[in-house]
């Protein structure tokens, strides 16, 4: 039902989806930019038209104004040149069929009005060409930006159950390595491939309309060029999905290790930690030399192949020339022949660049794939359609026969009953497992209950949205989360509006003002990561005021004093105490003197509540909870009592 921290982090979501399912969404990410889609279209087409035209160009320079001046009549004798066919008569200058008749001179200028035409031509195609660039790379930027957003509201969005299932450093890989894999095969790669594809068409098109014949015999090579390039691009995709969740596990790897490098050196786990990165790296290297093998063999493959198709056309070409013949009708010239041996290496130039960049799309695809396999993971915890919000409350909390459970069929709570009237104090105690955190966890909804109902002023949690629940409801955990934030922005996460005045009083409530005013910068202090630098201590009574500052009515605490010292945990007692005041309250705990006052005490073992009451109608009870107190908080009392009024026994409930 929710998230069990025994159970297995899953790093992979879903299964890959069809190529052409994810590419239709991730086209969706690019609608708002439509504009820059149409310019960069238009600039493709130009830059492609311009490389199509050149060579066509090239050979109209040979037949229409070079061949002339060598072949036909000579110009001196008046003899012809045997062997060789004149302008006049070639039906391949279609550029200038007079250039024949034209005057030496006349030949010169019309060759230097085409080479400039050439000229032209390039420059504007490279100019488009980097127009194109540019214009994908600010598309690609922003649909890179909308996709992280996206995947960090997904993220805000689940519950706590699913941190529970995935590894962090998996979910980090996903929004930062994938992603801007993604952003480079926009940038770049599809560029090049939607230019290539195109100028492969234009191409053959301008070929087959040339000389048809001439264009099969120079062709027939391209079907096992698509075909290779096809089956080795699905190896490559294949390689690639692999190749991106070993990654993920490489982040995942890092992350944890470095989040606990403290369990890590005081338990001498350096060396063990090593070999374990060792081996999530090795196989991350062994996952993306499969895939780079695949696209490496895919380039020398289709060069083979485009070297066959040059070696055809100056055969054949140079055959019929040479033999003064026709080819089916069509007349080969030199001009012909220069144009489609230029043709083919348009043709070759594209077929192996896809080849190549192909390996970037799919790690894309593959990228991309673990990115929608994350998004389509609908939240555990969601409102009910037209949810209304939570009015102010008065605190009232009860529990009606409450079930949950991790996993199907293994209950983790059992049919727990219980009432918390507005400002009460309950106090929930119970060996590890027992259920005491599930239950404050079912209080702000941060898992659902699998039977019965948690209400909150007689409604259901589950029939209210989430955010205003959660807004009436203050929460101080045992190690509290602090960002790596001023000592002001920390206290005022949780009510951003609050004024600075607001925020010391909040600090005062907590007994944390003394704490403060010693930093070097007082409120204004900028805390390391997760508080580095201020002892346990330090960091609740920052917590106590976070909490204080919401000004919950209802208040959970979670083992809030059992990680610091007595006398600490005497000034945290005190502010929680004023803290407590007229509010409902929530305690989880492992030391007596946070539940000596409580108005009722929960007793739980075995994901059921076996025994309530106060403080003394337990010990009286002489059960569950005595035995508790007698093996493990008898000899501390007795320490406290030696101590004086306000001690506070350091004893733990625990399992």
């Amino acid at each position: 039902m929710f998230g069990n921290p025994g159970m297995l982090l899953n790093r992979e979501t879903s299964k890959p989806k069809k190529t052409s399912e994810t590419l239709r969404r991730f086209g969706g990410y690019f609608k708002p930019y439509w504009f820059i889609l149409l310019l960069a279209g238009l600039l493709i087409i130009f830059s492609t038209w311009s490389q199509v035209l050149t060579p066509d160009l090239t050979g109209q320079a040979v037949d229409c104004y070079i061949t002339p001046a060598v072949s036909g009549t000579s110009s001196q004798t008046g003899v012809a040149i045997p062997g060789q066919a004149t302008a006049a008569t070639s039906p391949n200058c279609w550029y200038d069929p007079d250039a024949a008749r034209l005057s030496t001179s006349g030949r010169i200028g019309g060759l230097l009005g085409l080479v400039l035409k050439l000229a032209g031509l390039f420059v504007l195609g490279a100019l488009a060409t980097g127009l194109t660039f540019l214009s994908m790379a600010w598309a690609g930027q922003n649909v890179l930006k909308n996709i992280r957003v996206a995947l960090f509201k997904h993220l805000q969005r689940q519950s706590l159950g699913y941190y529970s299932r995935h590894e962090v450093g998996d979910l980090m890989s996903r929004i930062t390595n994938d992603s801007e894999t993604i952003q480079q095969a926009i940038s770049f790669a599809l560029i090049n491939v939607v230019s290539g594809i195109l100028l492969i068409i234009w191409v053959a098109y301008n070929m087959l309309t040339r000389s048809f014949p001439f264009a099969l015999v120079s062709l027939i090579v391209l079907p096992f060029m698509l075909l290779a390039t096809n089956w080795f691009s699905g190896q490559a995709r294949k390689a690639f999905r692999r190749s991106r969740v070993q990654m993920g596990n490489v982040n995942a790897e890092l992350q944890q290790s470095i989040s606990g490098v403290r369990e890590v050196q005081a338990f001498s786990r350096e060396g063990e930690n090593i070999e374990s990165f060792k081996t999530v790296n090795a196989n991350n290297r062994d996952a993306n030399i499969k895939a780079v093998a695949w696209t490496s063999a895919l380039a020398p493959t289709l060069e083979a192949l485009g070297y066959v198709s040059i070696a055809l056309v100056v055969g054949v070409g140079g055959f019929f020339l040479l033999d003064n013949g026709s080819l089916l009708g069509t007349v080969i010239s030199l001009g012909l022949v220069i144009t489609f041996l230029a043709y083919i290496q348009r043709l070759n130039m594209p077929i192996q660049q896809i080849g190549m960049l192909w390996a970037n799309i799919q790690s894309a695809i593959a990228g991309a794939e673990r990115i929608f396999g994350l998004l389509d993971e609908a939240p555990d915890i969601q409102d009910k359609p037209g949810a209304p919000n939570l009015p102010p409350i008065r605190g009232e909390v009860v529990f009606d026969n409450v079930r949950a459970e991790y996993k199907e069929g293994e209950p983790v709570l059992k049919g727990v009953s219980f009432e918390a009237k507005p400002g009460q104090t309950i106090a929930i105690v119970g060996p590890t497992g027992a259920g005491k955190t599930t239950i404050i966890n079912l209080i702000p909804r941060f898992y659902d209950v699998s039977g019965g109902r948690v209400m909150v002023d007689g409604r259901d949690v589950r029939d209210i949205t989430g955010s205003s629940l959660r807004e009436q409801i203050g929460i101080v955990l045992q190690d509290s989360f602090l960002f790596s934030d001023t000592v002001m922005n920390n206290i005022r996460f949780g009510r951003p509006d609050a004024s600075d005045e607001d925020v010391v009083a909040a600090a005062r409530l907590a007994r944390a003002d003394t704490l403060i005013e010693r930093l070097p910068d007082k409120y204004k202090t900028v805390l390391g990561e997760r508080g580095r630098g201020l002892s346990q201590g330090q960091r609740q009574l920052i917590a106590i005021a976070r909490a204080a500052l919401v000004n919950p009515r209802i208040l959970i605490l979670d083992e809030a004093t059992s990680s610091v010292d007595t006398r600490t945990e005497r000034l945290i007692q005190a502010a929680l105490e004023k803290l407590l005041e007229g509010r409902t309250s929530f305690v989880v705990a492992h030391r007596l003197s946070t539940i000596k006052h409580a108005d009722q005490i929960l007793v739980l073992k075995d994901g059921g509540i076996v025994e309530r009451g106060n403080f003394q109608e337990l010990l009286d009870a002489k059960g569950t909870f005595y035995d508790l107190y007698m093996s493990q908080f008898r000899r501390q009392e007795q320490g406290a009592d030696t101590v004086g009024a306000g001690a506070v026994p350091a004893g733990e409930i625990t399992g």
